[in-house]
């Protein structure tokens, strides 16, 4: 025996619009999480909620920039850099120069720039100089325990680890070093085209460039025996005019998301939207 329940008028079509309802999402931007795999996972938090950007793509989102708000203080003072309020950026020890500038750590002579805890706690601990290829062969720096996820928010497709040292300091003398051989830039543009620079092998680079290191630098030159990274990011289609999506101008935007590369969403209409740039924005993400 078989039945059927009466359908109440109006019931579908209250089930087809809930499906096709937007879903909306407001928070302060951070940089995405990454996890390192085939393609690079990203996941953004917004408010405690985590969104697995990587199923997003191919899909319509719409960004609506709503104000700000000072990742250290909360304070909805216009963001200055870094994700920071004025005050904020040069006060705090997480903006100070030798985050950008490694060369300028002090912390392994205990001496203090704005927080010597702080500072002991960050610079006094295994760092990596790399090279990595993004828009060209860079040199950079970074904390062990960032690998690799530093070069994936470069949106390097290959790194090697050329150097570990036991402090920030070390690392950053390195840097100095090789940067007369080496750039320490990358071209966001190229970058986001996956158009690099390529010629020398990284590996082919390393070891011309590790006769350059100071002396003090040598004992901590890496095995030349080791493997270096490939990484693979989760691009549909990547860009071909650039258009820099800057929400100031543009508080409203809405395109198909068809890339993540670096800490960039690509979108089909070849705008780009740096995640990390935009850090301390408060935006509504509907999708």
């Amino acid at each position: 025996m078989s039945f059927s329940l009466p359908i109440q008028k109006g019931w579908h079509s209250l089930v087809l619009n809930l499906e096709n309802q937007q879903k909306m999402h407001k928070g302060v931007l951070r940089k995405m999480r990454t996890e390192f795999g085939s393609p690079i996972n990203y996941y953004l938090n917004l408010d405690g909620e985590e969104i697995h950007m990587n199923q997003l793509l191919g899909k319509n989102v719409q960004l609506n920039f709503t104000g700000y708000q000072c990742l250290n203080c909360g304070s909805e003072q216009k963001i200055y850099r870094m994700g920071h309020c004025y005050k904020c950026f040069y006060e705090i020890p997480q903006t100070a120069d030798w985050i950008i500038r490694p060369e300028l750590s002090t912390a392994h002579l205990d001496k203090e720039d704005r927080d010597l805890e702080y500072e002991k706690q960050v610079q006094l601990q295994p760092h990596i100089v790399y090279l990595a290829l993004s828009s060209n062969v860079k040199v950079g720096v970074t904390r062990k325990t960032q690998v690799p996820t530093r070069w994936i928010d470069q949106g390097a497709t290959e790194a090697l680890e050329i150097v570990e040292t036991p402090n920030r300091y070390l690392a950053g003398v390195a840097e100095v070093a090789l940067k007369d051989f080496v750039a320490d830039k990358t071209n966001w543009r190229k970058m986001l085209k996956n158009e690099p620079d390529t010629g020398e092998g990284l590996m082919e680079m390393r070891d011309r460039l590790v006769n350059y290191l100071p002396e003090e630098v040598k004992p901590h030159i890496l095995d030349s025996s080791q493997n270096g990274w490939n990484l693979n990011f989760p691009v549909m289609k990547y860009p071909v005019k650039i258009k820099s999506l800057n929400l100031t101008k543009t508080p409203s935007f809405e395109n198909r998301l068809v890339g993540i590369k670096g800490q960039y969403l690509i979108f089909e209409n070849d705008t780009v939207f740096n995640v990390r740039g935009n850090e301390g924005f408060v935006v509504e993400m509907s999708f």
